[in-house]
């Protein structure tokens, strides 16, 4: 069995850069089976004039490429911030094994609130879902890039 190692610190660190380009920032690491990175991006919504370029579609669309599948069986997703329902259901789609989460997002959620992509009878399949990983960081993060924009 391998050691566990957090990828949140460097999704934190893809988050604060996604601020830095303006973007809401929120930010993701896709890691393989054995648990190397195989993708790292933030929110690029607004410089892809894509409202599809959440953090989680960039890495999976990555991630995706670069396996040569649409499928993702084994990887681990760690994100700051609870996917909203488009990026749940990509999560779903790519049968990404686990999925990490900081802060909730009550508002705009898609896994612990709102829609609850993962609890529907359609979804045909459900990660393994860790929630609360540096949630203050994130939050705070979060707060203050929208506190600047006030």
């Amino acid at each position: 069995m391998r050691a566990f190692t957090s990828h949140m610190q460097q999704a934190l660190a893809q988050a604060r850069a996604a601020a830095l380009r303006g973007e809401v920032p929120v930010g993701a690491v896709l890691t393989d089976p054995k648990g190397r990175v195989v993708a790292a991006d933030g929110n690029r919504t607004r410089e892809l004039h894509d409202p599809t370029a959440h953090a989680e579609i960039q890495v999976i669309r990555a991630a995706c490429r670069a396996a040569g599948s649409q499928r993702l069986p084994g990887h681990a997703l760690w994100v700051t911030l609870e996917p909203c329902p488009m990026c749940a259901a990509a999560i779903s789609a790519a049968r990404i094994e686990i999925l990490y989460f900081g802060a909730d997002d009550p508002r705009m959620g898609g896994v612990s609130h709102g829609a609850r992509v993962f609890d529907h009878p359609q979804c045909h399949h459900r990660p393994q879902i860790y929630d609360g990983i540096a949630a203050d960081e994130a939050r705070q993060l979060l707060q203050r890039f929208f506190a600047q924009r006030r």
